[in-house]
């Protein structure tokens, strides 16, 4: 038995650019477009029209919500789009009727939740470029695939049987009367639907203008108050600059008076110069002799003395050329040598983690037969069967446990084998981290630690926190600080 699909009624979204209908889609295609699952490149950077529309079976609109998608430079939709069609497409005012009767209408202008109201468009209804009807013939030529529900096929001529002549009759008068009051009661309710929808429109149309009208008169208002700001600046300015005038005046009428003693005073002095030049050219000769010879003795010895201080340059020069030699060879040395340790320091660590490891298998062991045995009889078994227990620590040797250690030993390890060495167990702990890796604990200018191979110190108590763990320049630096502290 085959299952036929029933036709149903349908959600879709259509695309509008300048040219009317460019893009057509099912709604489910539009949800993977809003989760990113596909791009849409040709829309990149771009706000488009949309229109979402619920089609009937018969390929009738029955809700049309208009509304904006914006696009990024990838062609993504917007993520943060979250417009609820269905909701505003079930709550949204009468349209007209588009074939199925008035349409449910959602757009800028007749938009059921006011807050959505700036993300809709408003459909153009223009003769030339009418949105409305762009989206009904898109509809109908069924782009989409979408089932439709077929008309019941009209009954064949063949089958068609005349009836007799003495049955054919006019309809009575009570017919037509009944047609008549039905077709005056749809006119009224038309005329009373299409009055309701011109009242919406009126009333829609009033508060827009009553909405420009406050715009404007605000807009009237600001503008008359910078007028008269405006106006008073320019009174303010021009009173200055009247002031300023008379004050310009003031100040010329005095340049001209000093200007007349200026000049006055000029010509005193200029014949007091020409006297002056006049007694002064002996002088002058005189003085001019004497600032030479002085120029002279002057240059004599301040050339010795720069000749004097070029050959000390020279002889610091010829040190600190030598001395740069001295210490390339020295570095050159010590990176030999840093290359020598490093190699014996990988190979101690080796060792080191081999005996860790043993170790810590033997502190295992440990650790299980002290589980398995609370109260201390395993070990006491052990004992008394001539078991001696045997620890290895760096800096302590092998060490022999007692049993009345072994407990002691267990809680701290560390602690029992840093007084063995008859130092704290902080400076164990330093010292065993140099130990296992003997380099400069100190810190560069750029904050990075210096790892410098040093000489490994081999007892604990030989090693000294800040001064055994660092490179001759950080010791250095280290005793400064301290000098400079103290």
């Amino acid at each position: 038995m085959s299952m036929q699909k029933k036709p149903q009624m349908v959600e879709a979204v259509v695309f509008f650019n300048d040219r009317g209908v460019c893009r057509e889609m099912l709604y489910p295609e539009f949800e993977a477009l809003l989760d990113n699952v596909v791009q849409m490149s040709e829309y990149a950077d771009q706000q488009m029209q949309l229109a979402y529309v619920l089609i009937n079976p018969r390929l009738l609109v029955k809700a049309v919500v208009f509304f904006y998608l914006d696009f990024d430079e990838k062609g993504e939709a917007d993520r943060g789009w979250n417009l609820p069609l269905r909701n505003l497409a079930d709550r949204a005012g009468r349209g007209p009727d588009m074939g199925a009767g008035p349409i449910r209408l959602a757009c800028r202008s007749q938009c059921p939740v006011s807050w959505h109201q700036m993300h809709l468009w408003d459909p153009s209804l223009d003769a030339a470029q009418n949105h409305l009807v762009q989206l009904r013939e898109a509809v109908k030529r069924n782009n989409l695939g979408v089932l439709v529900e077929e008309e019941p096929a009209a009954v064949e001529l063949a089958r068609l049987q005349m009836a007799d002549e003495h049955q054919w009759y006019a309809p009575t008068e009570e017919s037509r009367e009944e047609a008549e009051k039905l077709a005056r009661a749809m006119l009224e309710e038309h005329q009373q639907k299409t009055a309701e929808l011109l009242g919406q429109h009126e009333a829609r149309l009033s508060q827009i203008s009553q909405q420009h009208e406050q715009e404007l008169s605000r807009l009237k208002l600001g503008a008359q108050e910078q007028v008269r700001v405006l106006q008073a600046e320019l009174a303010a300015v021009r009173e200055g600059l009247k002031r300023e005038e008379e004050i310009n005046a003031g100040l010329r009428r005095e340049l001209d008076g000093q200007a007349n003693g200026f000049q006055r005073g000029r010509e005193e002095l200029t014949a007091q110069l020409r006297h002056i030049e006049q007694s002064g050219r002996d002088e002058l000769e005189q003085l001019r002799q004497q600032i030479e010879e002085e120029s002279r003795t002057r240059m004599a010895s301040l050339e010795a003395r720069y000749k004097e201080q070029i050959s000390v340059r020279d002889v610091e020069l010829g040190y600190r050329n030598e001395l740069d030699q001295q210490l390339q060879q020295e570095n050159q040395q010590l990176r030999q040598e840093a290359e020598q340790l490093r190699e014996e320091t990988e190979q101690l660590r080796q060792i080191a983690a081999q005996l860790q490891q043993g170790a810590e298998g033997l502190r295992l062991e440990l650790d299980t037969l002290s589980a398995k045995a609370a109260d201390g009889s395993v070990l006491e078994r052990l004992a008394g069967m001539g078991v001696i227990f045997v620890v290895y620590h760096p800096g302590a040797g092998h060490l022999t446990l007692s049993l009345q250690d072994v407990a002691r030993y267990q809680e701290n390890p560390m602690a029992y084998a840093a007084a063995k060495c008859f130092v704290a167990e902080d400076q164990y702990r330093s010292w065993l981290a140099h130990y296992q890796q003997p380099a400069c604990e100190g810190r560069l200018s750029n904050g990075e630690r210096c790892a410098m191979p040093i000489d490994r110190v081999e007892t604990p108590g030989r090693f000294v926190e800040g001064d055994s763990n660092c490179c001759s320049r950080h010791k250095t630096a280290g005793r400064l600080r301290s000098v400079t502290s103290g």
